[in-house]
């Protein structure tokens, strides 16, 4: 058995604000025919004040074409998942991104296509709707892997005494994560990640024994090295493709890439009324800027 299997199981069922379950079932509610889970994540998952914010959820679904019918965004949700929306529920904002589930569980796992869905769900989670307990069982299990996955792809990258350290091992897991994304927050953020609750990675890092010596050379973590350079191409790439995307299934999706650079940067950024009107060429037109200014990295 998953040996942080009880571990994931008893985070992702600790209670939420009533207010994001209450979100969670409305998303839900838009699939009749497919929803299976939905599970909040991210930096709201520690706010308690949460107006203002844009929650992030993922809703698992059975299948796109039970999600969707015959629409083009069945075949757009499988060739470049996940598909994200945004949402408006009691005056809260979210963004849900759809995963079906054997896509969710083939994401959180060493045969995952993007860093994307482990990262995240190596983190703490909380699963706050599930259809039935079939659907509540896959996704525990699903989430389950994310840890052993991120952890293995990026130990060997590490030297013994690096290794021995577990929350050194975490942010040096999260930094390459990172690198393998477009993202809007700060060079800290990988290690603000861990700090914020150090006692849960060194649990989860000890029961996958995360901390034990590798016994291995500069040969191993060269060829680890080159295997992350390569995902962080990749990555990259695949975050282009997905911003590309979610102009036309995100509305407002523009607004939320400035707001979310904005807040994690430290930026301020104000969009132009043709920026507005044409999300996908904004977005190709800031990047390089904020590459550049180092807002996103």
């Amino acid at each position: 058995m998953n040996p942080i299997l009880p571990l994931v199981a008893a985070e992702l069922d600790v209670p939420v604000d009533a207010r994001v379950s209450a979100m969670a079932a409305a998303v839900a509610a838009l699939y009749p025919k497919a929803a299976r889970a939905v599970l909040f994540y991210g930096s709201c998952l520690r706010e308690s004040a949460l107006e203002g914010l844009m929650l992030d959820f993922y809703l698992v679904v059975s299948s796109y074409r039970d999600a969707y019918g015959k629409s083009w965004l069945a075949p757009a949700n499988r060739l470049i998942p996940p598909n994200v929306f945004p949402f408006v529920h009691e005056g809260l904002s979210a963004k849900y991104a759809v995963l079906s589930e054997a896509d969710f569980a083939r994401e959180c796992s060493p045969r995952a296509g993007s860093v994307s869905v482990y990262a995240r769900f190596a983190q703490p989670a909380r699963l706050v709707w599930q259809a039935d307990a079939d659907a509540k069982r896959s996704a525990v299990e699903a989430v389950a892997e994310a840890a052993p996955t991120l952890l293995g792809l990026a130990r060997p990258c590490l030297t013994d005494e690096e290794a021995s350290d577990p929350l050194a091992v975490w942010r040096r897991a999260f930094e390459l994560t990172y690198g393998a994304e477009i993202r809007a927050e700060r060079a800290s953020r990988p290690g603000s990640i861990v700090d914020h609750d150090p006692e849960r990675y060194r649990r989860f890092a000890e029961a996958l024994g995360a901390s034990e010596p590798l016994g291995q050379g500069e040969v191993e973590r060269r060829a680890c090295a080159k295997a992350w350079r390569r995902r962080q191409r990749k990555g990259k790439r695949t975050t282009v493709l997905r911003l590309a995307k979610a102009s036309f299934t995100f509305a407002g999706g523009v607004e939320y890439l400035a707001w979310k650079i904005n807040r994690h940067a430290g930026t301020k950024i104000e969009l132009k009324p043709w920026q507005r009107r044409w999300p996908l060429l904004a977005a190709v037109t800031l990047l390089p800027r904020l590459v550049k200014r180092g807002a996103i990295r």
